[in-house]
């Protein structure tokens, strides 16, 4: 999976290419640990993710939290495959999805 990060100002958008699972996941879960420090909004793009697994989900529903404490975050460009894992799950009641 490639990870793209774009800090401006108090927002970090992040776009994800691949596949988000249990390979990849940790890696994301590190790259967001260490750049989420005085962020207000965070923006995941999606429009290059192919696969999303339980363990993609655990570490968006970690950054979620940790960004209600101090912001807010939003998850962009999700495709159809992406949505019905979502709706599943009932994560898309959880995530602000644009």
């Amino acid at each position: 999976m490639k990870i793209t990060e774009n800090k401006n100002g108090q927002q970090l958008n992040v776009s994800l290419e691949g596949r988000l699972d249990t390979t990849s996941a940790p890696e994301l879960e590190k790259a967001l640990s260490g750049s989420l420090d005085g962020v207000a909004e965070l923006v995941i793009d999606m429009s290059a993710l192919d696969y999303l697994s339980s363990a993609g989900l655990r570490v968006l529903l970690g950054a979620q939290k940790r960004m209600n404490k101090q912001g807010g975050m939003k998850v962009t460009h999700v495709n159809e495959t992406i949505m019905e894992i979502f709706e599943v799950t009932g994560f898309a009641d959880i995530l602000t999805i644009e």
